[in-house]
């Protein structure tokens, strides 16, 4: 790689870094140009090179944040067995990575309603679709052979995403008191159930997601995640 990519690519790293501890030191009124460069002691105008603007820089620390995620997601997805350990590591894993990452999960769940992310949001679709697709791969196969419930994808990502993303949002506010390890006892098995199939002779919707079936009704299939 010539010189000057490196060094392209060394500033790039520096100002994503930089503005997440910025960020997470200041909040949304402390991340500012100015704020940023001098923490960074790199110029506006790299910074503008790079990033265009500091809507920019946070549009690219945004990806970057949700793509740290969903990769450590995936993981844990493919490393499962069986359709069952998959979600519940999936979602122990979106737990895990709020409570090790904080900085990162707070910025990611503090933009959600910015003006930058509006901008940007096909951008930001097209990276998270992506992300989505990996997981979707995953979980088509298991629908297909009813080891889980057969629900449209952005159903999926309501009922999987919903729940560990709410916790997640409340624990990182100082509003709400939520204890992430009882969350992460909790909400795997939980959202599991919401997926899981029905048993045989169920009828309706009852007899999936109602906490009777525990994990009798476990697919006789078990390839995990």
């Amino acid at each position: 790689m010539p010189p000057k990519q490196q060094r392209g690519e060394a500033t790039v790293e520096l100002l994503l870094t930089t503005a997440l501890r910025v960020y997470a030191e200041g909040g949304q009124q402390g991340f500012t140009v100015s704020a940023v460069t001098t923490a960074s002691k790199v110029s506006l105008g790299s910074l503008y090179h790079h990033f265009g603007s500091l809507d920019g820089l946070a549009v690219a620390l945004y990806i970057r944040c949700m793509e740290r995620l969903f990769d450590e997601m995936i993981a844990a997805l493919q490393r499962s067995r069986t359709a069952r350990t998959g979600v519940r590591a999936l979602v122990r894993a979106y737990l895990r990575f709020t409570e090790e990452h904080r900085d990162a999960a707070l910025f990611l769940h503090a933009s959600a309603y910015s003006g930058y992310l509006v901008a940007q949001a096909e951008q930001i679709k097209a990276a998270k679709a992506a992300k989505l697709a990996v997981i979707g791969g995953w979980m088509l196969p298991r629908m297909e052979r009813g080891e889980i419930l057969p629900v449209p994808g952005p159903l999926v990502e309501v009922l999987v995403m919903g729940p560990v993303a709410e916790a997640a949002r409340r624990w990182l506010s100082d509003t709400y008191e939520l204890d992430l390890a009882e969350a992460a006892r909790i909400l795997p098995e939980s959202i599991w159930r919401s997926l899981r199939p029905e048993p045989s002779g169920a009828t309706g919707m009852t007899g999936a997601a109602g906490a009777g079936g525990g994990d009798d009704c476990r697919p006789d299939h078990r390839p995990d995640h």
